[in-house]
């Protein structure tokens, strides 16, 4: 054979080939931000100072119009773990979902099934005890052991919590002017605190790790509590802005008029409590100045990490994902925090780098972080999941311009309630029947609920459509199980219901 027909049949085979190869399969970063919503440089945030999102973004696909399975921390990352909505799983609001369903496997079990090693650091799943599925890791990072005896607890409030903290005990208290908790607080510590802060040393421990060798693939998973309030990180983040020139979102003061009366009537109270207070104390600004500042400190998060990879022997076959478990809202609809079918809450920042995915596109197509879980099953060779509600995003990873739009399901915190997004309109549909409909392109701040012109009588139809038939029944809560610590590990039981006396 002469050099030119070598040379198109080594051409041929590298066309053909599969995009991740089946003989070496991607090492993964996992790399999870917590209340992140679009306020990132790369998705067009003009605020946002995130370099290293930036960065990351620049080198692999972004997608602009990916939303979160749940609208708080507990049921999005029981959905992003298992691949199934809340209405599969009864996993609406804080139900634990490898109690409820032991059968299902979630993520890093599957990775675990196909050989390989599993590392876990930080907030992946919600932040009280007990939740956290022990199932699959090799490791999982915690700052102090002790916490293996008391059922793994992670990023709880308060003075008194257990550590693992977010903060040092040192830093709590110095706030409580808007909530009386640390709920919407912020402050800037000394630089020299930095090292200190749980994230910091989560991702130091994951950084230790791109040091070592492994014989194995790896599924590395890390997850941050920043940017969820309350906002104390270093000084330094805060003087990347001025505070001068600090811009709250377009706000519109009857903004909840053609709300749903169930849902209005909810949003008035938490607009008391939060927006009112803010707008009273002047801290509007103020607010979104820390939210932005401990947005920044996980990017820097991010950006050590990123050097890390860089530096060690895994750069060139290390796939990165980076997501956001749901977004925020900063005063929209005068709301502050989660919890709403609303585009400030399911629009999360969501982009993938590594071998074989295209480099420096922006997908504007729909899609959910529930179709991580399928494609890690095409893209790492996992065994096959049955049940699992996602698509794989492997075809569009290697090449976005195959991107098609598509509804997008988001249940709510009770069956029955759920959104449907698409690139054109949100259509929210509450467990009591009412409805809110919003042309996102026309009216991109859902201003205008256009649930009751008959005219879109056939739009809402077919949106409705894309939802499921049924609904599964709410699964069984944390209140009625008792956690159960065994040496290292914990279980949970349900509690022994009293017997009536007649």
């Amino acid at each position: 054979m002469n050099r030119s027909s070598a040379f198109l049949l080594a051409l041929f085979f590298s066309f053909f080939s599969p995009l991740f190869a089946k003989d070496s399969p991607p090492n993964v970063i996992f790399f999870a931000v917590d209340d992140l919503c679009d306020w990132v440089g790369a998705m067009g945030h003009r605020q946002a100072k995130t370099p290293n999102i930036d960065k990351l973004a620049s080198r692999g696909v972004s997608f602009s119009n990916a939303h979160c399975p749940g609208v708080f921390c507990a049921p999005s990352r029981s959905a992003i773990f298992t691949g199934q909505f809340a209405s599969t799983t009864g996993c609406y609001g804080a139900e634990i979902y490898f109690h409820n369903h032991p059968e299902l496997r979630p993520i890093q079990v599957s990775f675990e099934k196909a050989g390989y090693l599993n590392y876990g650091a930080g907030k992946l799943f919600h932040h009280q005890a007990g939740y956290i599925d022990q199932r699959g890791w090799s490791q999982f990072f915690l700052r102090n052991d002790d916490n293996k005896r008391k059922g793994w607890p992670l990023d709880s409030w308060g003075s008194d919590a257990p550590l693992p903290n977010p903060f040092p005990n040192s830093i709590y208290n110095r706030g409580k002017q808007i909530t009386g908790g640390m709920f919407l607080e912020w402050a800037g510590l000394d630089n020299s605190q930095e090292e200190q802060l749980a994230d910091t040393k989560r991702v130091n421990w994951a950084c230790s790790l791109l040091k070592q060798k492994h014989d194995k693939p790896f599924f590395l998973a890390v997850g941050l509590y920043a940017p969820h309030f309350p906002n104390y990180v270093p000084k330094k983040y805060f003087e990347m802005y001025d505070a001068d020139k600090i811009k709250a979102p377009s706000y519109k003061e009857d903004d909840l008029d053609d709300l749903p009366p169930l849902i209005k009537r909810k949003k008035i109270n938490r607009k008391r409590q939060h927006h009112d207070r803010l707008v009273e104390l002047g801290a509007v600004e103020k607010a979104i100045h820390g939210y932005l500042a401990a947005v920044s400190y996980a990017d820097a998060m991010l950006g050590r990490l990123l050097k890390a990879l860089e530096q060690s022997a895994y750069a060139k076959n290390t796939v990165v994902v980076l997501w956001s478990d749901h977004g925020f809202q900063h005063g929209q609809k005068g709301d502050w925090g989660k919890h709403t079918l609303w585009e400030r809450t399911s629009n999360v920042p969501f982009i993938w780098a590594g071998p074989g995915v295209a480099k420096g596109k922006t997908i504007n197509a729909t899609v959910s972080l529930i179709d991580m879980y399928p494609t890690f099953v095409e893209m790492c060779d996992l065994p096959p999941v049955p049940g699992l509600e996602g698509v794989s995003l492997v075809e569009i990873l290697e090449n976005p311009v195959r991107a098609i739009d598509r509804d997008v399901f988001l249940p709510y915190l009770d069956p029955g309630g759920y959104a449907i997004v698409n690139q054109n309109w949100r259509y929210i549909h509450y467990s009591d029947g009412t409805e809110e409909l919003y042309d996102v392109r026309n009216d991109p701040h859902e201003w205008n609920n256009l649930a009751s012109k008959s005219n879109l009588s056939e739009i809402k139809k077919k949106l409705k459509a894309s939802a499921p038939k049924s609904f599964a029944p709410v699964g069984i809560s944390r209140n009625q199980l008792r956690l159960i610590n065994e040496g290292e590990s914990y279980r949970w039981e349900l509690k022994q219901r009293p017997i009536r006396r007649k």
